[in-house]
């Protein structure tokens, strides 16, 4: 049997915590119908006793506290909401707890925003992480060693494990299931839960921000009038003397403010155009490729779903609010 230790971490989602709970606790029950032994001890695990979650509208009665677990099999860290600063500062005496585990053999998984509590212990340097998409570039500004996964539902890493926003921790969830039982346990748990055990990207849920937390003001000026001119063909050399920069120079600095190559950044902002003409108008595809200045329809699909992970067509079908 291998034991799950859920974290209740301060200024945690509740709803991160019932969520593996459950989902363990149904696979133990389908076990056990089916004539086996159940496969999981599932136990909360936090620094007292009892936890207020939600500003006091919960209280979380933990099964023990971190300083009576001296070994578990796999530790799950819930998503965390609000701020990220004060969030980590109260839950820092988890973090030497995570660290001795990890180093015992247990493994890791974080849940959306759990990623940065699961950071702050330094075992995620140099190594692949997913978290919530609208959290990417304050993570990558707290924890500039973690090579952070932009678009990733699920992160796999010598035994360290995360995922990517809100609802995205299913799939995590259903990947340990799936590591621990087997495929077919894992199946039946995700059509009991409605599931979509198959999705691999939060790709097209992301809205692109622009990236402008960064002190360069010749980039952000670059940056804004790539986002003024979305129709119009733009290239280096017009934007570098725009800025009064060397091409090189300021390709460098560009990649370096926004983690984006230049024509990565123009491409995001067109495709991030075109998501919303998509959304919002009614526009067919071909009209919206030229709106954002793209006059190949097969270079615009191909970039809009390296970006979005689904077609043009198949974001509309999925996404449009106005009926045509």
């Amino acid at each position: 049997m291998k034991t799950i230790s859920i974290l209740v971490p301060e200024k945690s989602v509740i709803q991160a915590i019932a969520d593996p709970q459950y989902c363990f606790s149904t696979v133990n029950r389908f076990m056990t119908e089916s004539g086996e032994l159940p496969m999981f001890n599932i136990e909360l695990i936090g620094l007292r006793k009892e936890i207020s979650l939600d500003e006091g509208r919960y209280i979380v009665a933990v099964n023990r506290l971190i300083s009576d677990v001296s070994k578990t099999d796999l530790i799950i860290i819930p998503a965390l909401y609000g701020n990220m600063h004060e969030a980590l500062e109260l839950n820092k005496n988890l973090i030497p707890w995570i660290i001795t585990q990890y180093q015992n053999g247990a493994e890791l998984a974080s849940l959306c925003l759990g990623a940065f509590l699961l950071a702050s212990t330094g075992l995620l340097n140099g190594k692949k992480c997913s978290t919530h998409w609208g959290y990417i570039n304050e993570f990558r500004l707290m924890f500039p060693e973690v090579f952070i996964q932009e678009g990733s539902i699920i992160t796999e890493e010598n035994g360290i494990y995360s995922s990517g926003g809100a609802n995205s921790y299913w799939n995590l969830l259903l990947h340990l299931v799936e590591k621990y039982t087997g495929r077919e346990k894992a199946i039946r748990t995700s059509k009991f839960f409605a599931i979509d055990i198959s999705r691999n990207s939060q790709s097209s849920f992301i809205m692109f921000k622009g990236q402008k937390e960064h002190p360069d003001e010749a980039i952000k000026k670059a940056q804004e009038y790539i986002e003024k001119n979305i129709g119009e063909k733009i290239t280096v050399e017009e934007l570098a003397d725009m800025v009064a920069i060397g091409r090189r120079s300021f390709e460098r600095r560009f990649k370096q403010a926004t983690k984006n190559s230049i024509l990565e950044y123009i491409q995001r902002v067109k495709i991030e155009a075109a998501k919303r003409r998509i959304e919002t108008s009614r526009k067919n595809i071909n009209e919206v490729m030229f709106d954002v200045g793209y006059t190949d329809t097969k270079a615009f699909r191909n970039t809009f779903k390296k970006i979005t992970g689904i077609t043009p067509v198949e974001y509309r079908n999925r996404y449009k609010k106005i009926s045509i």
